[in-house]
C-alpha cells in the first residue's frame, strides 16, 4: 500500500500560480502510476493529470493543458502539480492518486487517494 499526503493548496488571485506536492510513503514510489483529480462543490470528480512510473509520459485534461504541469521525483517519493494562469473555475479540492498499474483517466482506476488540498482562485 501507499499513503499520500497533499500540500501546497491555498488562496490565489486569477492569473496566479501554485505548486501542489504529494508526499508518498509505503511501497516503492516508482512502482505507482500517479495522478491528480479535483472536485468542486456540487460537481463530480474530474481528472486533471497523470504521469507514468518513470515520469516520461504525461496526460492532461483539456481544461488544464498548457497551464498545468505534472512531475515526479522518485528519489524524493514526491509528486508535483505546477499550476499557472489559474482561473476561478480551477477552484476545487485537489486529490493526489496512485495505482500499481497503468491507468486511464477514470477515477475508478486509482485505489489510493490522499485527503485532498483546497485550491481557491479569486476573481
Amino acid at each position: 500500500q501507499v499513503q499520500l499526503v497533499e500540500s501546497g493548496g491555498g488562496l490565489v488571485q486569477t492569473g496566479g500560480s501554485l505548486r501542489l506536492s504529494c508526499a508518498a510513503s509505503g511501497r516503492t514510489f516508482s512502482s505507482y502510476f500517479m495522478g491528480w483529480f479535483r472536485q468542486a462543490p456540487g460537481k463530480e470528480r474530474e481528472f486533471v493529470a497523470r504521469i507514468s512510473f518513470s515520469g516520461i509520459s504525461t496526460t492532461y485534461a483539456d481544461s488544464v493543458k498548457g497551464r498545468f504541469t505534472v512531475s515526479r521525483d522518485n528519489a524524493k517519493n514526491t509528486l508535483y502539480l505546477q499550476m499557472n494562469s489559474l482561473k476561478p473555475e480551477d477552484t476545487a479540492v485537489y486529490y493526489c492518486v496512485a495505482a500499481p498499474h497503468i491507468t486511464s483517466t477514470s477515477y475508478s482506476d486509482y485505489p489510493y487517494w490522499g485527503q485532498g488540498t483546497q485550491v481557491t482562485v479569486s476573481s
